[in-house]
């Protein structure tokens, strides 16, 4: 946890010059396993972001164990034998809006950056749709990421009920960050 607050902090400091800063205010991420003997979703609504419009750069960081299922047993399992949430806490993304012009307005645009997972970093392109209004941002996209890309381990006796990529939906909205 104080690891957690010493990034995030780190990356508050970092974002100190930026004039045109933006906070997330509400986060919504969900991945979605697709396998032939089970569906698993969890959702998180825990995140948070930050984004420079000067330099359109955006940082996100996900507690992993905010992460919640339909079943006990499953997160559970996610946050012991899987994502080894109390190694791998957080899962962060670092990168850069591309093709966005940063005008108000609805747009397509692609982030690019560093994805990190399970410990593992990932070099990855996120197509998504930003709706820029009345000082206000909504980020929205849907991409899948592969297990084995983050060293996610699925053993063979439940490898049917897990899929080997999953589908990450998120959705961000951010309000204009002031210094306190």
């Amino acid at each position: 946890m104080i690891r957690k607050l010493l990034f995030l902090g780190f990356l508050l400091a970092c974002l100190a010059g930026f004039s045109q800063r933006f906070k997330s205010t509400d986060s919504y991420i969900k991945f979605f396993s697709d396998a032939p003997m089970e569906d698993i979703e969890a959702i998180n609504e825990s995140a948070s972001s930050l984004i420079d419009l000067d330099n359109k750069a955006i940082v996100i960081v996900i507690p992993i164990k905010s992460f919640s299922f339909k079943k006990k047993l499953m997160q559970e399992h996610f946050n012991e034998n899987y994502l080894e949430s109390d190694k791998f806490p957080k899962a962060t993304f670092k990168g850069k809006i591309r093709d966005w012009d940063g005008q108000e307005g609805t747009s397509r645009a692609t982030a690019e950056g560093t994805l990190e997972i399970h410990g593992v970093t990932q070099d990855v392109t996120i197509d998504g749709e930003i709706v820029y209004q009345n000082d206000t941002i909504k980020i929205s996209t849907v991409f899948p990421i592969r297990l084995e890309d983050y060293d996610i381990k699925i053993p063979k006796a439940v490898f049917y009920n897990i899929a080997e990529e999953v589908e990450v939906t998120a959705n961000f909205e951010y309000a204009p960050y002031e210094k306190d």
